[in-house]
């Protein structure tokens, strides 16, 4: 019996090098980069149109971090991908348990399949060349090999790591054997690599059977393996979610595909677990940072790229991106301007790496602009914070049609409401009623109230706090349609 293609999809980057339009909270998988989808939606329809040697692969399978859960459902939902199982991970701990416990979900539903893992991050224009190379490495797996895609190269890279290739014998060129795994090289070592021929990036893309991962985990990282396996013994159903167990997950060591299994060659060689390369020339890049950004967005004359309101002046080979104000570069070579709300990135495009140095001084600092954008997503919508000061702060708030926020008591501060757009369905204390356009309310310390909007365009609202403690925290839930405890956003 052919065995069947299950997609798993690899959702768990934090994306710190491109800050600050990426943060822990919202990370670049989620963002719409360049055209309208975000970048997980594009991985998630990206086996759209496969064809040849592979069936037409099942609803993906997503490992991704539990604060994320409601994104990845609203944006699967967006993107017209039905009945995806989504694995939530209670803390990170890299790819390998992340693929492990894909495994072992795929294996609890019938057969055997070629899992495809793709991370949610990555760029692929080219999308005939890639499901050529898909169809080769299914065909590959289905034979019990671990397979790799490796990136043709197309300049001297040092920010990635290289596989030496050759073709064995009797085998097809679309099919390698890896001689080596070589760590990212210094630009010399780089451009010898690109002149020699045979080495191809390592692009975090594989293609393996669920149970010959599984065999493989047993024989490189039987702890890992074992980790998992207990977590998704006792994995509960939440809502739409597969939660694993949080304490058996979060006992499992940390490690990636490639450090746990893919280098380890005489230990796969003793179990007959072949592992292979298809090369794959499809336009790739995982936008690691601003740099790669730049050279897939449309360019002008001098090299010049823009993004929202952008104006430049004698400007060349410069990234100028704004999301709410005006940005204007005058005189600048080689360098990234990002605007956010609440922060604003200047570098020179050469040392756009380095930015992750910055996430990690604003962590060090406890600032919040590390990991939180001032607009926040919620499961029911999303709130922008646009001003804050002693005792107030000002939210404008947006609720989903048909979505509500819950049951809920403050003991710290009061709220005040006004509609702006659409009706509100308000719940003070023991009253519930209807809000126009232009119409308020108050909300005392300490009384259970709910917003909910029960028509069919999104709902709008500014909601002025007051108190002695306006941290999110201070949430005591009653009912929640989204299944989150007090504690929890």
């Amino acid at each position: 019996m052919t065995p069947a293609l299950q997609p798993v999809i690899l959702c768990g980057g934090a994306g710190t090098r491109l800050w600050p339009l990426s943060r822990e909270s919202y990370p670049k998988q989620f963002l719409s980069l360049r055209g309208s989808r975000t970048m997980l939606q594009d991985t998630v329809l990206r086996m759209q149109g496969l064809g040849g040697a592979a069936p037409p692969p099942l609803p993906p399978i997503v490992v991704c971090n539990t604060e994320h859960r409601f994104i990845v459902a609203s944006q699967l939902d967006l993107a017209g991908v039905r009945n995806a199982q989504i694995l939530l991970e209670p803390v990170g701990k890299n790819t390998a348990p992340a693929l492990t416990i894909a495994a072992l979900q795929a294996l609890a539903g019938s057969g055997d399949p070629v899992l495809l893992a793709m991370p949610a991050d990555h760029v692929i224009s080219d999308l005939p060349a890639f499901h050529q190379a898909a169809q080769h490495a299914y065909t590959e797996a289905c034979a019990g090999a671990i397979v790799t895609f490796g990136i043709v190269p197309d300049r001297a890279e040092t920010g990635y790591g290289y596989m030496k290739c050759h073709v064995g014998h009797g085998e097809r060129a679309e099919v390698l054997h890896i001689e080596q795994f070589v760590e990212k090289p210094d630009l010399a070592a780089a451009q010898a690599y690109l002149s020699a021929g045979n080495f191809l990036w390592n692009s975090g893309l594989f293609a393996v059977k669920a149970s010959q991962w599984l065999a493989a985990m047993s024989a490189c990282r039987p702890d890992i393996l074992d980790a998992c396996v207990l977590a998704m013994q006792y994995a509960r159903r939440d809502l739409d979610f597969i939660r694993p167990d949080a304490a058996a997950f979060e006992s499992c060591p940390a490690d990636s595909i490639d450090y746990a299994v893919m280098e380890r060659s005489s230990t796969l060689d003793a179990v007959r677990i072949p592992v292979r390369a298809v090369p794959l020339d499809a336009g790739w890049t995982d936008v690691g940072a601003w740099e790669a950004l730049w050279s897939l967005l449309p360019r002008d004359s001098d090299g010049n790229a823009t993004v929202g309101d952008a104006l430049l002046e004698g400007c060349q080979n410069t990234l100028l991106m704004s999301t709410s104000r005006l940005v204007a570069g005058v005189g600048l070579n080689g360098v990234v301007v990002v605007e956010t709300p609440d922060a604003i990135l200047v570098a020179d495009k050469r040392c756009a790496q380095n930015v992750k140095h910055i996430v990690a001084s604003l962590k060090k600092q406890s600032h919040p602009q590390a990991s939180q954008h001032r607009k926040v997503h919620r499961p029911w919508g999303w709130y922008d914070a646009l001003d804050r000061g002693d005792r107030f702060q000002v939210k404008r708030i947006v609720v989903n049609p048909g979505a509500r926020l819950s049951v809920q008591m403050h003991y710290h501060r009061a709220e005040h409401w006004v509609v702006v757009k659409g009706v509100a369905e308000i719940t003070n204390g023991d009253e519930t009623y209807l809000l126009a356009q232009n119409e308020s309310t108050f909300i005392p310390v300490g009384r259970r109230h709910c917003l909910a909007n029960p028509g069919i365009a999104p709902l709008e609202i500014i909601e002025v706090q007051s108190g002695d403690y306006l941290g999110e925290d201070d949430i005591v839930r009653f009912d929640d349609i989204y299944g989150r405890p007090s504690g929890e956003v």
